[in-house]
């Protein structure tokens, strides 16, 4: 088939390589215009440009998608399917039909559960046990298009987000180029979404990632897990910023005569700290201006003791 791609993060990179791979033709690759990266400020390719570049595809790159100069721009390249990893904008009704196939997107959750910009995070964050990837048949709702397949994927017990996005990115990649053929001898049976099992991810920022002690062991160790590697869980410690990069939960319902934040007990190789519910024990950790390490680590440099409180 002959494909537009439509991606930019690292998740779509994958699924372009993967698309590639099968035989399909790339006419062009659709993706966010470069950013300025880091102090320096020097100008950084989107992850799928990168790619594009190394397989010689052309590139498009408008800041408008829905502009008429950006949908001219798209009519010059042939396609029979245009297919879409998060790439960050809204397409109008007029590209969702452009295409003989439409528009397909990678979605990186079972939907109806867990529309919008966040999914992966999400789905940790509230304690699922599982998650997946859905093909969609996109339209101009917010992923409520037509479930076309579907693929399940295990969340494990102590997953992160970074490396629940590792294991979602390739089974997406497996997924798209598996579903493409069947699209296009006419076997997929588009199933309708049912909207009362819907639940909307939405975006994060770092301010997300503030940790409220007087919330339960359980639901901060998610947070944790869940905002691992960005926007992160974090926390003050006189006056300073320390984010967490690992937890694990101590004990789940026991009630604390301790303030919530409050450290209550140290060895040399963790600290633990007191809930609004339940025990937390610190075993990754990264104080302001520091390198990130294990908590045995820093207890060498840090003389941390009972009774010092986390928060505000």
């Amino acid at each position: 088939m002959k494909i537009v791609f439509m991606g930019t993060p690292d998740f779509a990179v994958g699924a372009l390589e993967a698309i590639i791979k099968a035989g399909h033709e790339v006419t062009a690759v659709v993706t966010q215009p470069d950013k300025a990266k880091g102090r320096s400020g020097q100008m950084q390719f989107p992850p799928v440009k990168e790619c594009a570049v190394k397989y010689n595809i052309p590139v498009f790159q408008p800041r408008k998608i829905k502009t008429p100069e950006a949908i001219a721009e798209l009519k010059k390249f042939e396609a029979d399917i245009y297919v879409v990893a998060a790439f960050g904008q809204i397409l109008s009704k007029e590209i969702l039909e452009m295409p003989k196939y439409g528009c397909v997107c990678i979605h990186a959750s079972l939907l109806p559960k867990y529309r919008g910009a966040a999914p992966i995070n999400w789905c940790i964050i509230d304690g699922e046990q599982e998650t997946g990837i859905t093909i969609m048949q996109m339209d101009e709702g917010i992923d409520t298009g037509d479930i076309l397949t579907q693929k399940k994927v295990t969340i494990d017990e102590k997953e992160t987000a970074e490396s629940l996005f590792d294991k979602l990115s390739q089974a997406g990649a497996e997924l798209i180029v598996d579903t493409l053929p069947m699209i296009e001898r006419g076997e997929v049976v588009p199933v309708k979404q049912d909207d009362s099992l819907s639940c909307y991810a939405k975006i994060m920022d770092k301010s997300f990632g503030k940790i409220d002690w007087t919330k339960d062991a359980v639901s901060i160790e998610r947070l944790v897990r869940g905002l691992n590697s960005w926007p992160s869980a974090f926390t003050s410690f006189q006056g300073k910023s320390v984010k967490l990069w690992s937890c694990d939960v101590v004990s789940a319902e026991s009630t604390n005569t301790e303030k919530a934040g409050t450290i209550v007990d140290v060895t040399k190789d963790y600290f633990d700290v007191a809930c609004g519910k339940g025990i937390l024990r610190v075993c990754e950790l990264q104080l302001e201006g520091k390198k990130r390490m294990d908590t045995r680590s820093f207890l060498l440099g840090n003389q941390w003791k009972t009774g010092m409180c986390f928060g505000e």
